[in-house]
């Protein structure tokens, strides 16, 4: 049986530092209740439209076209060899007009999605009147827009704040733990780069995916409207379902500032590298290297305690000359 996600209690806007530390989904009801975009899709679709509209400078988008008979879903082929979509690029409010076609149209139409354009590319006035307090100005917004799509479940290395701006989401989250429950795809190739799931938690087949009870049974879930935000810590397994004939979000991925140095060492690579390295040992062997990453990397105590500061060397704080060689090493190794 799944849970509501937690929410921040209303009025007033949380710390993102104090969400980052509690290391848990949170959602924001009326975060961005005022922006004119959000105001303007309470009133219609056809009004959030011509506001998108306004804004948009022409630049080219990442749009996927789904066929009707994918119900909407983004994934693969049925041969797991290719996606279920065509990709194009167009302008935003080109878009926009294709979404409203397909709104008049009786019975099963394509499914669409305009996905992740960094919308100081796309809409260059919206930070001006659509402000962000409580992330720094650096962390840049993007748009997604589309019709009832439904995004399998995924993670996202980054802390990442979702706001609906149009229509509704519905958010199904599942931690981290549950990997082994979902039936994850390939991790080196996915339809949008992002490993999902593909057993199909909103209409679950649990004689082919019997042990996604136990994941739906640790699930999170929670319905947003317009104005309303979410916050993913990062590795939070999120299905994204878009309910309405034109929905559009906003979202914000960053890192905290103590961590910015190290951000083009992306941990799903380090992930990759693992794979490689020990899938194939012996199980022993492997028993002990997971001793030593527990040691090294994930344990709480320091490993490099009882070695003078000076002489820590890869254990020890890295400034960005020390990073530099480091991945130099790295590289030079594989």
């Amino acid at each position: 049986m799944s849970a509501p996600i937690a929410e921040h209690p209303g009025g007033q806007a949380p710390a993102m530092a104090d969400a980052v530390a509690a290391a848990q989904p949170l959602v924001i009801r009326g975060l961005c209740r005022d922006w004119p975009l959000v105001q303007a899709a309470r009133r219609s679709f056809g009004e959030f439209a011509q506001a998108v509209a306004a804004l948009d400078n022409g630049a080219p988008v990442d749009v996927l076209r789904m066929p009707p008979e994918a119900g909407g879903v983004l994934g693969y082929n049925e041969a797991l060899d290719g996606f279920n979509y065509q990709h194009f690029k167009v302008a935003t409010t080109e878009a926009l007009q294709r979404l409203a076609a397909y709104s008049r149209v009786q019975g099963p139409v394509p499914g669409m999605a305009l996905q992740s354009a960094l919308i100081a590319g796309c809409l260059p006035g919206f930070a001006a009147t659509h402000p962000m307090p409580s992330l720094p100005a650096s962390v840049q917004p993007r748009l997604w827009v589309g019709n009832r799509v439904t995004t399998p479940a995924h993670f996202d290395a980054s802390h990442n704040l979702a706001v609906v701006v149009c229509g509704r989401r519905r958010f199904t989250l599942f931690p981290v733990e549950q990997v082994a429950n979902l039936y994850i795809g390939p991790l080196d190739f996915a339809p949008t780069g992002a490993a999902i799931t593909l057993a199909r938690p909103d209409a679950p087949d649990f004689d082919a995916h019997p042990r996604l009870r136990d994941a739906l049974a640790n699930a999170r879930v929670a319905e947003l409207e317009p104005g309303d935000a979410l916050y993913l810590p990062p590795l939070w397994w999120h299905q994204v379902e878009s309910l309405e004939p034109l929905n559009a979000l906003v979202n914000y991925w960053w890192v905290p500032a103590q961590l910015e140095h190290r951000a083009s060492a992306p941990a799903l690579g380090a992930l990759l590298h693992a794979r490689l390295a020990f899938a194939a040992l012996p199980a022993q062997e492997r028993r002990d290297w997971r001793v030593l990453f527990d040691h090294y990397v994930f344990g709480d105590a320091d490993p490099a305690a009882h070695i003078p500061q000076a002489r820590r060397g890869v254990l020890g704080e890295l400034d960005a000359d020390a990073l530099a060689v480091l991945r130099e090493r790295i590289r030079s190794g594989l």
